[in-house]
C-alpha cells in the first residue's frame, strides 16, 4: 500500500523580492521520516478549497511558523509590537482545520499550529506571553544553531489518563520552547493534555473527536529521529493516517 497523504500547511514568504509559499523542510522530513507522504497546501492572495486535497488526504499537519495568528480574528487589537502576521495563512488554516475536523480525518498541530486550532475552535490568545504576571520567558534567543534553538528546555506536565498520556505516559516531558505568543481562553471543545509549570497551556486534544487530533506548543518536528516523546507523537500521528487510509480504501472497495 502506498504510504498516506498527510496535508503540510505552508506560510507566505518573501524571498529575492518575490512571493513564496512554503515551509521549514523539517516538518515535511518529520512526515516522511514517519512513513506518510508530505504534500503541501500553498497560501497564496486567493483563498484555496481544500476539499480536493482532503478528499484524498489522511491526515493533516498544521505547522509552526515566525508569523502570528491575527489578532482580530479572536477579538483583539492587531499592533505593530504582536506581529509579524501572515493573514493568507490565517485564511487557509482556519477553515482547513475545521473541515479536517468534520471529516474526521487525523490532526497534527504544532506551535502556531495549537494556537491556530484554539482560535478556529473559538478561543483566545496571549499575544506577549512573557509579559502575562507568573509567566516563565517561552522565547528562544535568535541564533544561527538550530540545535541550540530548539534545545529542549523545560518539563511539562502531562494530564494523567489523556490523549497525550497514552502516546508518552503520565510522567514529565521535556519539550524545547520557542514562542513568545500562547492560549489565553481555551476554545470550547478542546480539553488541556499537558501544562508547563508556569500554568502555560502546552497541549490539548478535541474533546470527543472521531480520529487523532492533538495540538502541542512545542516542537517534536526538530527532534523526531533521536528523541523518544517527539518520535512517539509522529508515530502516532502516522499510524491515525494509515487507520484512516485503510478505513478509506475500504469504504471505495
Amino acid at each position: 500500500m502506498a504510504p498516506p497523504l498527510v496535508v503540510v500547511t505552508s506560510d507566505a514568504i518573501t524571498h529575492n523580492d518575490a512571493s513564496w509559499s512554503g515551509t521549514p523542510s523539517t516538518y515535511v522530513t518529520a512526515v516522511a521520516v514517519s512513513g506518510c507522504m508530505p504534500v503541501q497546501l500553498p497560501v497564496i492572495a486567493q483563498t484555496l478549497d481544500p476539499a480536493p486535497l482532503l478528499d484524498v488526504a489522511s491526515g493533516v499537519l498544521v505547522t509552526g511558523s515566525r508569523s502570528n495568528v491575527h489578532p482580530p480574528l479572536y477579538g483583539a487589537e492587531a499592533t505593530e509590537e504582536a506581529g509579524p502576521y501572515d493573514e493568507a495563512r490565517d485564511r487557509t488554516t482556519l477553515p482547513l482545520i475545521r473541515e479536517t475536523l468534520r471529516r474526521g480525518l487525523p490532526l497534527l498541530c504544532i506551535c502556531r499550529g495549537v494556537q491556530e486550532l484554539n482560535v478556529a475552535l473559538g478561543g483566545s490568545l496571549h499575544a506577549e506571553l512573557h509579559e502575562v504576571e507568573g509567566r516563565n520567558d517561552h522565547r528562544s534567543p535568535p541564533q544561527p544553531d538550530l540545535d541550540a534553538r530548539f534545545a529542549l528546555r523545560h518539563d511539562v506536565t502531562v494530564a494523567r489518563g489523556g490523549c497525550l498520556a497514552a502516546i508518552l505516559g503520565d510522567g514529565p516531558v521535556f519539550v524545547n520552547s520557542v514562542h513568545r505568543q500562547g492560549i489565553d481562553r481555551i476554545a470550547d471543545g478542546l480539553t488541556v493534555e499537558a501544562l508547563a509549570e508556569d500554568g502555560t497551556v502546552e497541549a490539548v486534544s478535541v474533546t470527543g473527536a472521531r480520529a487523532f487530533a492533538l495540538g502541542v506548543q512545542w516542537h517534536p518536528e526538530h527532534w523526531v529521529r533521536t528523541d523518544p516523546a517527539s518520535k512517539a507523537i509522529f508515530e502516532a500521528f502516522a499510524d491515525a493516517c494509515r487507520a484512516a487510509q485503510s478505513a478509506r480504501t475500504k469504504e471505495a472497495a
